[in-house]
């Protein structure tokens, strides 16, 4: 460990010198009350900015224990901390000039939700904060005396103000802590009430716009039906009331722009915590709950979908089935196989984003088209068998066909934005609707352990060695590892470009050691190393800011869409 003098001699030094010399900076200093650490120096200012972060030995920061004694408490904790910290190192972000990003401070800008990120850590008896910083050059000469105002003039005040305790206002984490602890115990009761999840009266789903995911201003806010309110008992919040939607099938109904899609948005990023005032703060959905839709042109590999396809013309066996190009249809019906096989126990779906043949086949049709000549079992016929003898609940989102309406256990009807129980109301029209007989063969869900050989991805020249594969993240749309595109655009429930960073650096690593494994085997192994290692699991001891933790569920999806 060097000292802060010798930090400010070597900058003294190099003043004026041709930017590579920057490099002579790397290693770790000693500030007094913290740790400041130059673990990457970019190439050149036009280059991405440097890696630094500073650490603080946790007992000298000064945070009540109990904010971090279990996962989601310090999680939250650390959301808290990102926060503060970006709203300081913006304020002192180009305060020093130069070229390119020379004085660029920068860290993760977190959203709504909250997430375990590489950006702020505790672990290991410190607390650690990763940023990236644009060393100042003129030209390419470096311009040391600004730099040294970064990280001597600027810094010290932005870590103080964010890693002690004693500069917070001790009410504003007294309701961080106490939320995810709340948050924590409506999870706890979802498992023990049979729940798939649990909207609180007063919660406020649509968002701002289209591009803000802040609560709209004088939204209609959410209120139970009775039939369906349930009342929970929290640490801190108290007694808290709301709508229970119960393990099973669950149909959400009404016309056009009255909320039903918004219900199910909100139930989609229900997986993740939310931060307070977001509006959403007890909209708590199964964490293991995956968004089904329709995804033209994606790949599918070696998935049984004799469940939902049979009899398929070209004599191609749906037991063992491939395509490079898959429909509406078959995507959404090999989306349902793989989330089962991901642990999924909820599945989301919108009649907007889905294949309309694979949903559901009306009686007109079927008399048209003899059953006999149709290769898809719709998943109309599956539905109920999924949740009965799988324990796989559904959430359904229908405008148009109301033939989802005999499997459902509960029917939510929504009316400019206001939920209604006509479940009964529906039981008694069923009768004059009699559904068609699909003919569907007996419900079998795949057991199989698919067995995968990964592939190093193509490379050119020194690329061609896995250890320099190229990792580029194209926000939440997807990554590109090697050559290969993984098309991420369709799963929905990735809300952030951190996520995707982490699942293309947990695939760098799995195509490292190509080779045959079950996806099982695989998942497994890179989960397990995450949930041990954190994000060191993939990134070594290189560890820098932009990566979030995604799901288990999150990473079975990247490797089915993954065409090596």
């Amino acid at each position: 460990m060097q000292s802060s003098t010798e930090l400010k001699l070597k900058l003294q030094q190099i003043h004026k010198k041709s930017y590579p010399a920057y490099k002579s900076l790397r290693g770790a200093y000693d500030f007094g009350k913290f740790q400041l650490s130059v673990d990457h120096v970019q190439g050149d200012p036009f280059a991405s900015p440097s890696n630094v972060s500073v650490s603080v030995p946790l007992k000298a920061t000064g945070f009540p224990e109990e904010y971090y004694h279990d996962r989601m408490a310090r999680t939250a904790l650390e959301d808290a901390l990102l926060r503060r910290f970006y709203a300081e190192v913006s304020k002192i972000s180009f305060q020093a000039k130069g070229s390119g990003k020379s004085g660029l401070v920068s860290v993760t800008r977190c959203g709504q939700e909250i997430l375990e990120r590489s950006a702020m850590e505790i672990d290991k008896g410190r607390v650690t904060v990763r940023f990236e910083v644009g060393f100042p050059a003129n030209g390419r000469t470096i311009n040391a005396f600004e730099l040294e105002k970064i990280l001597f003039r600027d810094l010290p005040p932005a870590v103080e103000r964010t890693l002690y305790y004693r500069n917070w206002k001790p009410q504003k984490l007294r309701e961080v802590y106490e939320l995810s602890q709340d948050q924590k115990a409506v999870r706890e009761e979802l498992k023990q009430r049979n729940l798939t999840a649990f909207i609180a009266d007063g919660s406020v789903l649509p968002r701002e716009s289209g591009v803000s995911q802040k609560p709209m201003k004088d939204a209609v806010k959410f209120a139970s039906p009775e039939s369906c309110r349930i009342t929970l008992q929290l640490p801190y919040y108290g007694e808290i009331s709301g709508m229970g939607i119960p393990r099973g099938v669950t149909l959400i109904a009404g016309g056009g722009y009255h909320g039903k899609s918004t219900l199910l948005k909100a139930l989609e990023l229900g997986i993740y915590n939310h931060i307070n005032d977001d509006g959403r703060e007890f909209v708590i959905t199964d964490d293991t709950a995956v968004k089904i839709r329709a995804e033209d042109g994606r790949s599918v590999r070696s998935l049984d979908l004799s469940l939902f396809i049979h009899d398929l013309p070209n004599g191609r066996d749906p037991s063992c089935f491939s395509t490079e190009d898959a429909s509406g249809s078959t995507s959404q019906a090999a989306a349902v196989i793989e989330g089962a096989e991901a642990g999924c126990r909820t599945f989301l779906i919108d009649e907007d984003t889905s294949a309309t043949n694979f949903l559901v086949r009306d009686e007109f049709m079927q008399r048209i088209v003899n059953p006999k000549k149709e290769p898809i079992t719709p998943f109309l016929a599956r539905v109920r068998e999924l949740y009965e003898q799988a324990g796989i609940s559904t959430v359904l989102v229908a405008g148009s066909s109301g033939a989802f309406f005999h499997m459902a256990d509960l029917v939510i009807q929504m009316d400019a934005y206001r939920p209604e129980d006509v479940t009964t109301r529906v039981n008694q029209l069923l009768d004059c609707y009699p559904l068609p007989d699909f003919g569907a063969d007996d419900f079998k869900l795949p057991d199989t352990d698919r067995c995968f050989q990964i592939k190093t991805p193509e490379g050119r020249g020194r690329n061609r060695e896995s250890s320099r594969i190229k990792i580029r993240v194209q926000g939440t749309d997807g990554f590109s590892v090697g050559f290969e595109q993984v098309d991420l655009r369709y799963v929905e429930q990735l809300i952030n470009t951190e996520q995707v960073a982490s699942l293309a650096g947990i695939l760098k690593n799995i195509v490292k050691n190509p080779g045959t494994a079950s996806i099982h085997t695989i998942v497994k192994g890179a989960w397990d190393a995450l949930e041990k290692d954190g994000f060191a699991s993939f990134l070594g001891h290189d560890l820098v800011c932009g990566y979030a933790k995604p799901r288990i569920q999150d990473i079975y999806m990247m490797l089915d869409r993954y065409r090596g």
